[in-house]
């Protein structure tokens, strides 16, 4: 019961983190934003999990619920039809195995699974996050089909200055993620004491 009700709650936090389509405008700055969301809620709950049971592959559990809950969430959108041309895709589990790697190989060194754990995680999710960004319908496509209403003038998204801050989502995404995911493996493992 315990880890259902976490891996809900993380599931909630990340469910439209992915949902590129009404983000058009800030396709780039959102992918950033989201990539670093959902880090950080994978790294604390699969850290937290994995240091309460100490048994490595706990953290791929977790994040397999996460995947499956959120599958079964935007499912439902889907089937009401909210414009969804894909299920998002499991792009929690490759990192959640990373962690239970640096869980394992360290022999569960806590300080060990913080740093390692928390950058190979931080660094890792924001490139299979790009997954979900490729499987989008065309957004102009998206755009006519399903039209928002007009802006108000401050709420006009700027276009960003390319070449500048958001040259590489990517990059940014798992610069910032690898700092803040090791703070927040700590989170987890703290959690347990």
């Amino acid at each position: 019961l315990f880890i259902v009700v976490v891996a809900v709650n993380s599931t909630l936090l990340t469910i439209n983190a992915g949902d590129y389509i009404f983000y058009t405008d800030w396709a780039w700055t959102s992918y950033t934003v989201f990539s670093i969301s959902q880090t950080l809620m994978l790294i604390v709950g699969a850290t937290y999990y994995l240091t309460f049971t100490g048994v490595p592959g706990t953290a791929t559990y977790y994040a397999l619920i996460m995947t499956v809950y959120t599958w079964i969430a935007k499912g439902a959108w889907f089937a009401l039809g909210y414009p969804y041309d894909f299920i998002v895709t499991p792009v929690w589990l490759p990192s959640a195995m990373l962690l239970d790697l640096v869980y394992w190989a360290t022999k569960k060194n806590k300080h060990s699974l913080i740093l390692f754990g928390g950058v190979l995680v931080g660094m890792s999710l924001p490139l299979f996050n790009m997954v979900n960004l490729i499987t989008v319908a065309d957004p102009l496509e998206t755009a006519f089909k399903y039209p928002r209403p007009t802006l108000p003038p401050y709420m006009t998204p700027i276009e960003p200055q390319v070449g500048k801050f958001y040259n590489s989502p990517v990059a940014l995404g798992a610069g910032a993620g690898a700092v803040l995911a090791c703070t927040f493996a700590a989170l987890g493992c703290k959690l347990n004491t």
